[in-house]
């Protein structure tokens, strides 16, 4: 049985091949492919029998693709709007116009960090009320521009911090929910990894929403769940299932429209295939949402959200 263990031995082995290649001019792609092979092997079998909590560590996985360097590969001329013009900026909540396939949008989208330093600024993605703040006014933007807004959500929550505590961090969610909801342009959203309670709904209550095929979308963390319910940290896979917050459930419930694929073993293993699938994925639904009129949207959003989480209307969805 494949386990992380052999999988990430096999890969270090891969990479270590390929420095040797590219430094020392000896061929070894031979050596490389079926190293590869016997790779995507141990993926798949470790792939079809993931349990939810193996999906939730895959979504926070420190090699996902994800923030700026995701937004950069999907979109060209990204142009970065900073501040919220009452005194703040915040780096965990980013955003600007750019062009999709010649389309001009605007991008919200968390961003986590890549190296140590970038995560202590941006908080793992965790926004403060700076951040949503500055998302309405890029949502306000938006619609003056007639441009479609893409809320690309990757954070395990807003930040909690006694500071943002202090700046009304509840009231500024409440009022990007508002926002969001009201806005009179096409609307999208994608969970590309954690999809984290008010700090990612806050700025995903649009048209449509899109998940990743290893992304998660939960009221609360599995870790906190089990510490609630269970009053036991090793509840924590299980409480991962109890939650429903992978893919698979939440397009059964009628939350999410659409399951992005992802190759196997997750985003990290390919990287630019992602971002393809990604870019095809959005760049088809703003194409069908640019073409329903603006009254009939406003009508099948409110439509939408005012039936959330219902059995009957999730059954009509799919029926």
């Amino acid at each position: 049985m494949a386990d992380d263990t052999s999988i990430r031995a096999l890969e270090e082995k891969v990479a270590e091949l390929r420095t040797m290649m590219e430094s020392g001019g000896v061929d070894l792609s031979e050596e490389i492919t079926l190293l590869e092979k016997k790779l995507f092997a141990l993926r798949r079998e470790q792939y079809a029998r993931m349990s939810d909590w193996d999906r939730v560590k895959l979504a926070r996985h420190p090699e996902r693709p994800r923030g700026s360097p995701l937004v950069e590969a999907v979109a060209e001329n990204f142009y970065e709007l900073r501040g919220d013009r009452m005194g703040g900026d915040d780096p965990a909540l980013r955003g600007g116009p750019a062009l999709l396939d010649g389309r001009r949008i605007m991008i919200l989208f968390h961003h986590r960090g890549s190296t140590r330093e970038q995560q202590h600024a941006c908080r793992f993605g965790m926004a403060t009320p700076q951040g949503y703040r500055k998302a309405i006014r890029l949502m306000n933007i938006a619609e003056r521009l007639r441009l479609p807004l893409l809320s690309l959500v990757d954070t395990p929550g807003a930040y909690p911090g006694v500071q943002s505590e202090e700046q009304n961090i509840a009231g500024a969610i409440a009022e990007s929910i508002s926002r969001t909801l009201a806005l009179d342009v096409p609307t999208l959203t994608v969970i590309l990894g954690e999809g984290g309670s008010g700090g990612a709904i806050a700025i995903a209550a649009t048209d449509r929403v899109l998940m990743m095929e290893n992304a998660t979308y939960s009221v609360i963390s599995p870790e906190g769940a089990a510490a609630i319910l269970w009053k036991d940290p090793q509840a924590t896979p299980q409480a991962a299932q109890a939650l429903r917050l992978t893919a698979p459930p939440l397009m059964e419930l009628g939350l999410i429209d659409q399951i992005i694929a992802e190759p196997v073993g997750g985003a990290h293993t390919d990287p630019k295939s992602t971002a393809d699938e990604l870019r095809t994925a959005v760049s088809n639904h703003l194409h069908e949402l640019s073409s329903i009129p603006l009254d009939e949207l406003r009508a099948l959003r409110y439509k939408r959200y005012r039936n959330a989480g219902s059995v009957r209307a999730a059954a009509d969805q799919r029926g």
